[in-house]
């Protein structure tokens, strides 16, 4: 004879192992989110030092009365452009990154011809604080591409989790969206050459 006590106990059974399942799932979820938003947040340290050392570079060559205007004002501008222009990574549109890549190269870009135009006076390229700012460009540029290929590593992995059966019942059903990547800046398979020698 069976326990009326049966039935309900294997539906409580099920219940508690479903439960169990999705809850993991979730705390699967929210880890793995959670490491593309630091990802992210690391990429954004990178840029902000990437704008910083601009900036640094902007005073080193104000100092220099003869030096062209034109050219620093157009690094000055791109700078400007390129802080007014901040996304959530972690959460941004396809649009939204590319408009961000965009801004950002376009400072690479002027910040580049910054440093081709100084090496033409000897007084500033021959300053303690320029040579010490060179060093700190190549290493930032290197930190930059590692940041965006460590986001775009994590981001992956996520993107594929709650893609997957049975994981995008549990994404759907709590909201968790995919998370796009940063595409390689047009033109850096070749990178321009700057003779930085003394």
């Amino acid at each position: 004879m069976k326990s009326k006590w049966m039935i309900p106990g294997i539906i409580i059974a099920i219940l508690v192992v479903l439960g169990m399942a999705i809850g993991g799932t979730y705390n699967s979820l929210v880890t793995n989110r959670e490491k593309v938003t630091a990802a992210a947040s690391d990429l954004q340290s990178q840029y902000q030092r990437r704008t910083d050392l601009v900036q640094q570079a902007i005073g080193v060559v104000k100092g220099s009365s003869n030096f062209e205007q034109e050219t620093l004002t157009k690094v000055v501008e791109a700078r400007a452009k390129a802080t007014s222009t901040t996304i959530d990574i972690a959460n941004a549109s396809p649009e939204q990154i590319a408009q961000y890549q965009a801004a950002q190269s376009e400072m690479s870009s002027a910040f580049s011809r910054l440093l081709v135009t100084v090496e033409q006076y000897p007084d500033i390229k021959s300053t303690q604080a320029y040579q010490d700012m060179l060093t700190q460009v190549e290493g930032t540029e290197n930190r930059v591409a590692v940041a965006r290929k460590d986001y775009n590593d994590v981001a992956r992995p996520y993107n594929t989790q709650i893609q997957r059966f049975p994981t995008n019942i549990v994404a759907a059903l709590f909201g968790f969206e995919k998370s796009n990547y940063f595409e390689a800046e047009k033109g850096v398979e070749k990178a321009p050459v700057i003779d930085f020698g003394n």
